[in-house]
């Protein structure tokens, strides 16, 4: 029950934001949710003993988001992330010097620092910019196909999964249990999609569809083999029976860059 009520709880929040705030509480938002997962991130480098420096690199995490976010919200330039870009992985380098205490962890504590500038910040710059673009109904699509496509993975791996999918990773997760991801996600993405992005083509609306199911699977079980690495079972404990952020969003900060791309470009 308590996890039915907090799911319940966490959906009514997400379209109150998504379709009521305005762009700048939107953007408040996204860099609230992106603080929270940065500290249950760091949480998780440290269970690897990787010694992440929070503040420095949770200043460069949220300033790329506000710099991605910069030209949807009204900027004329995209040449500030690029300086963020550059300066965070000078910074990042140089903070490591007089941190690394003489063992073989130079790289990957290097690499764990810069990490979440990328995982973190910039798919959640990318879903900020997205409502910008295509308003709340295209930001919704993208939440809603990737929602669809979790239950259905969850519901069809019950009833028809036989074959694991990655038992190192996570070995619940089925074969049978993706396909109906990417039949019911795809599905929603080109239905409803015909009234939310009614720009899109259809053929294009059906690969973006099976691209975000495919690239949310991957999300899924990247921050699962984080956790599993670092033993833990969820990110945190921070909401009742669904474990923390990054575990709620993990689908979409694999799926959002791509439809931010397709979104802008194609």
């Amino acid at each position: 029950m308590t996890r039915v009520l907090s799911g319940a709880a966490l959906v009514i929040i997400a379209i109150a934001i998504v379709w009521l705030a305005s762009s700048l509480l939107f953007f408040l938002a996204g860099e609230a949710l992106l603080v929270l997962a940065f500290v249950e991130y760091v949480s998780l480098a440290r269970a690897h003993h990787l010694d992440v420096p929070a503040w420095p690199v949770g200043a460069a995490v949220a300033l790329t988001c506000a710099t991605f976010s910069h030209a949807a919200l009204g900027g004329s330039t995209w040449f500030a992330l690029d300086v963020v870009l550059m300066s965070a992985a000078v910074a990042i380098g140089a903070l490591s010097l007089p941190r690394w205490r003489g063992g073989a962890d130079a790289l990957p504590q290097t690499a764990a620092a810069f990490l979440p500038i990328l995982y973190i910040g910039l798919p959640i710059g990318a879903l900020v910019s997205i409502r910008e673009m295509r308003g709340p109904e295209g930001l919704f699509l993208l939440m809603l196909t990737v929602m669809v496509s979790d239950t259905a993975q969850y519901y069809t791996g019950r009833m028809f999964g036989r074959r694991p999918l990655a038992p190192a990773i996570s070995p619940k997760k089925t074969i049978e249990g993706a396909v109906g991801g990417f039949v019911f996600g795809t599905l929603l993405l080109a239905g409803v999609g015909h009234w939310w992005l009614p720009s899109v083509p259809l053929s294009i609306r059906i690969i973006l569809g099976a691209a975000i199911v495919a690239l949310g699977i991957a999300g899924d079980l990247f921050e699962s083999m984080l956790k599993r690495s670092a033993g833990v079972k969820d990110s945190s404990t921070l909401i009742p029976g669904h474990g923390g952020v990054l575990d709620r969003i993990d689908a979409l900060l694999f799926a959002a860059p791509i439809y931010y791309v397709v979104l802008k470009y194609v």
